[in-house]
């Protein structure tokens, strides 16, 4: 899944390719996709893209006075392409969702694709990116200044959930997802188990600190890749998520899963759970 620093690179890349050129045509291609039909997306036609921001794990694309907004879920991504084929592409069951076509130069322009038969993708035109559900609620961005230590802590205070899943409501921090989080975590030696409301001062302010490291070297990693590389950059980053039964790179510790019904999470016992494995089922406790 794309998360903060794959969007934050799309967001870089595509504002060097499209800022200032104008759209010659959109091609919705995916119905599921497209979340809004007034204005719909012919209404980007003609319009010259002033800007290309994120918001979280949303793309925003300003054309005019409408926003085209992409939220890329678990498989989607974007291809861009020098020269686009000529002839129309026809709706089907392949992954090209969304096309957009420049004017200058005539042929260029990028797809919105998402791979495998979970169709999660989400595409938007809007006059306000606020009007986006997803956007709306979205907690602070990491990345922001506004993001400080006693913003970070005032997050967590009281708040009874584990921090592995604090870190992944959108609504709490904005961009962190399964496997960042992971990362971070394993950066700052705690379990995901941990309750956010019960971490020291020492504790918030490893993650904090861990946070911020996490995300920049992970965009630092990416930044002047192609599109094309940015997921395999991604995964020959990650320390410990995605590589159950590896030596973790840190103490040389056997990296352990626990499964969920829809996703897993992977850590180090000895960095992170002072040696105890987590019992691998939902709302696990440590094993006594």
């Amino acid at each position: 899944m794309p998360e903060l620093p794959e969007v934050e690179s799309l967001t870089r890349f595509l504002a060097e390719h499209v800022v200032g050129r104008s759209v010659a045509r959109v091609y919705p291609l995916a119905v599921h996709a497209l979340k809004t039909y007034d204005p719909p997306p012919g209404a980007l036609e003609g319009l010259v893209f002033g800007s290309v921001t994120r918001h979280g794990k949303f793309l925003d694309l300003q054309a005019g006075d409408l926003h085209l907004v992409i939220h890329l879920a678990r498989a989607g991504w974007v291809r861009w392409n020098d020269a686009l084929p000529a002839e129309p592409p026809r709706p089907g069951k392949g992954p090209l969702a969304l096309r957009v076509r420049l004017t200058e130069p005539d042929g260029a322009g990028f797809d919105v694709t998402e791979a495998g038969t979970k169709k999660h993708l989400a595409v938007y035109v809007v006059r306000d990116p606020q009007d986006v559900p997803g956007i709306a609620r979205l907690g602070p961005d990491p990345l922001s200044a506004a993001f400080t230590p006693a913003v970070f802590a005032g997050l967590l205070k009281d708040d009874r959930r584990q921090i592995k899943g604090l870190l992944r409501d959108q609504s709490t921090i904005a961009g962190i997802g399964n496997a960042y989080s992971d990362e971070i975590l394993h950066t700052a030696k705690m379990s995901p188990f941990k309750l956010a409301a019960n971490l020291s001062e020492d504790e918030v302010a490893r993650i904090y600190a861990a946070i911020g490291s996490t995300l920049a070297d992970a965009i630092e990693r990416s930044s002047g890749l192609a599109l094309r590389d940015l997921k395999s950059e991604k995964k020959s980053g990650l320390r410990v998520h995605g590589r159950k039964g590896e030596p973790c790179p840190v103490c040389g510790d056997t990296i352990r899963e626990v499964s969920f019904s829809d996703s897993a999470l992977q850590y180090c016992p000895t960095c992170q759970t002072g040696g105890k494995p987590l019992a691998d089922r939902r709302m696990s406790r440590l094993l006594k």
